[in-house]
């Protein structure tokens, strides 16, 4: 994506099912569990650069012992600070009591962030700020170890103010209205509430309070304090948390929104928010890795049962097709051939737009996140070179010499790396306009490749706000002086905010819609503008399901092909020489390419949850009244 935008958090949670002597005596260490979170954790760093955290529990202790470490960091490099800081610690016991240096059981005692669950993070923000408070995991703390609790998640809800009000309504003053604390102030409210139950019903039995204890870490249900604690949330999530005593859970949204996968052996449960990184980390196959189906989660006890339970009845599975465009890792198989296959389904277009002549025109991409697309663009290219040079062979097979035949088969596809991103250069200036010159040089191109006769294709896997493409890309590209350059998205037009998880919170930040807007002035319809603000202004006191989406009427009057004929205009500058088109991805093709996750939300406006429609009303209202607010 060559536009800069904040997305998706990543979790990674192990459970180790066996006694740490078990992991020593097998691979050479106890700390195997902190090392898997460390390669987790980095192999998910394409989620996180605002921060990240680590949170581990050691079972069975005795009281006095701690049992519970928690470190985060929202540092330039935050994984790598967190891990250095618990290789620190970790090294100052070893060199003050060299003891423990061979004894499991002393470094299982004493050693911080050693244990046999652990929960890891990492953030990339697209609300609050980048301080440390914001980093999770979060922690509330309690002295009885049952009901401390510690939460981390990839989410966004829609509806933090009620899920605030409703907290309030229990009689609590939670600190703040953001929705990590308010999410995990509501299960640790149920939370409570269960150990509560469970104390007096086993002191009208005659236990005291510490033969209770260990009972009430027993007879805990994680999932009915699920259950309760999730009925009201409406957004996209995938939920982990841990328990004092050692019991744990993932829980996933009933929509299938955010993503969860998990492997389980007779040694580790894991549970991660793509599966490459599990493949990759303990060497499992594909098919040993599985998705964690919607509304469900995974709860394993602190006496090592694993089950996955149905907490929130599934919705209609709206899995988020952004993950497989853009920010699940590519080295996934199914999501690999998916965007080989979007890149493959929009070479129709490309062909109409270069006039089918793939001897003039030169294939690439930009940035190297479309590579995988390109490579599909690439293959239906190569068949429609071959289907040429086949016709050509059949129209002149009377007349055909071994000079012309060597002539025909000599043709390839011209695919070049035209776009280099220079990764060391800083837009630090914030004056637009010096500003505006250095985006400019954000990439570098290689020149030579491109003659003024050629067409140049550049892939990219989506354009959100055009900005880069507008400032520096096409710029760039005409210095090439192509003939036309044609801008391919694999993703359709993203028309809508997204709610979800990524930050796309502001309609007149999307190219798309700032189009449709343009052209509705240009045929003299801008007056549907105000009928949508109308409209959104009278939903505002009704209940989320009775909301209905109205900025779909901005685009109702168009033609997706309009739309993106008025993109091209927007984004091409007087100084640009060149022809420039803008060809997207339908939506049809999208969900030819991505069967499993058909959540288009930010192409169609069909949201999923009925928060989402309160959303996007909200947000076209913010922008009719020149708010700079965020709709959620």
């Amino acid at each position: 994506m060559s536009d800069a935008l904040k997305h998706e958090c990543g979790i990674a949670h192990i459970r180790l099912l066996k006694p740490l002597d078990y992991y020593k005596k097998k691979y050479g260490t106890a700390f195997y569990g902190v090392n898997k979170m460390y390669l987790m954790m980095e192999k998910q760093h394409n989620r996180g650069q605002d921060g990240a955290g680590f949170a581990s529990i050691k079972l069975n202790t005795i009281p006095g012992e701690r049992y519970i470490s928690r470190v985060r960091s929202n540092q330039a490099q935050p994984i790598q600070d967190i891990f250095a800081q618990i290789n620190q610690r970790i090294n100052e016991e070893i060199q003050a009591n060299p003891e423990y240096a061979d004894d499991t059981d002393l470094q299982k005692r004493y050693i911080p962030y050693l244990g046999e669950v652990f929960l890891g993070h990492v953030r990339y923000g697209t609300f609050g700020k980048n301080s440390i408070e914001n980093v999770h995991p979060f922690l509330r703390q309690n002295n009885w170890m049952h009901r401390n609790l510690i939460v981390a998640g990839n989410f966004n809800m829609t509806n933090v103010n009620k899920l605030f009000n409703n907290l309030v309504e229990l009689g609590q003053h939670p600190k703040e209205r953001a929705d990590t604390v308010t999410v995990m102030e509501k299960i640790g409210h149920f939370l409570d509430s269960e150990v509560r139950k469970l104390y007096k019903k086993l002191k009208k039995e005659g236990y005291s309070k510490v033969e209770a204890s260990p009972i009430i870490a027993e007879k805990l249900n994680v999932a009915k304090i699920l259950k309760k604690s999730s009925k009201n949330w409406d957004g996209g999530y995938a939920m982990a948390g841990l328990i004092g005593h050692g019991d744990s859970f993932v829980l996933r949204d009933p929509a299938g929104i955010r993503p969860a996968y998990y492997y389980k052996d007779d040694e580790v449960v894991v549970v991660a928010s793509e599966r490459p990184v599990i493949q990759t980390v303990f060497n499992v196959d594909f098919k040993d890795v599985h998705e964690l189906p919607p509304g469900n989660a995974i709860i394993t006890k602190k006496n090592g049962d694993v089950s996955i339970t149905e907490i929130i009845e599934p919705l209609e599975r709206k899995a988020c097709s952004f993950e497989r465009i853009y920010f699940s890792r590519g080295s996934d198989a199914e999501i690999y051939e998916e965007r080989k296959m979007l890149g493959r389904l929009l070479m129709p277009e490309v062909l109409k737009s270069i006039n089918h002549d793939t001897l003039k025109t030169v294939f690439s991409f930009i940035p190297n996140t479309a590579e995988t697309s390109f490579y599909g663009m690439v293959e239906a290219a190569q068949d429609e070179l071959n289907k040429q040079k086949n016709e050509a062979i059949l129209q002149e097979k009377e007349s055909l010499t071994d000079a012309r035949l060597q002539e025909i088969l000599s043709h390839r596809l011209r695919t070049e790396k035209i776009a280099i991103k220079d990764v060391k250069l800083r837009t630090f200036i914030t004056e637009d306009s010096s500003r505006d010159d250095l985006v400019a040089h954000v990439y570098d191109v290689t020149y030579g490749v491109v003659k003024p006769e050629d067409n140049l294709v550049i892939i990219d896997d989506s354009i959100v706000r055009g900005t880069t493409l507008k400032k520096s890309i096409i710029k760039m590209m005409d210095r090439l002086k192509p003939k036309k350059i044609i801008v391919v998205s694999s993703a359709p037009q993203i028309r809508y905010p997204d709610c979800y998880g990524i930050d796309m919170a502001r309609l007149e930040d999307l190219v798309a819609f700032r189009a449709a807007l343009e052209l509705l002035k240009d045929n003299n319809q801008y007056y549907i503008v105000e009928k949508v603000y109308d409209k959104c202004k009278e939903q505002v006191d009704l209940d989320d399901k009775e909301v209905q989406n109205f900025v779909k009427e901005i685009y109702e009057p168009f033609t997706d092909e309009e739309i993106s004929d008025k993109i091209s205009e927007l984004l091409c500058d007087t100084d640009v020489n060149a022809e420039v088109k803008v060809i997207y991805q339908s939506v049809d093709n999208l969900h030819k390419a991505c069967p499993k996750n058909l959540g288009d939300w930010y192409f169609t406006g069909d949201y999923p949850t009925a928060g989402g429609n309160r959303v996007v009303n909200r947000a076209f209202m913010n922008f009719f009244e020149g708010k700079k607010d965020r709709a959620y």
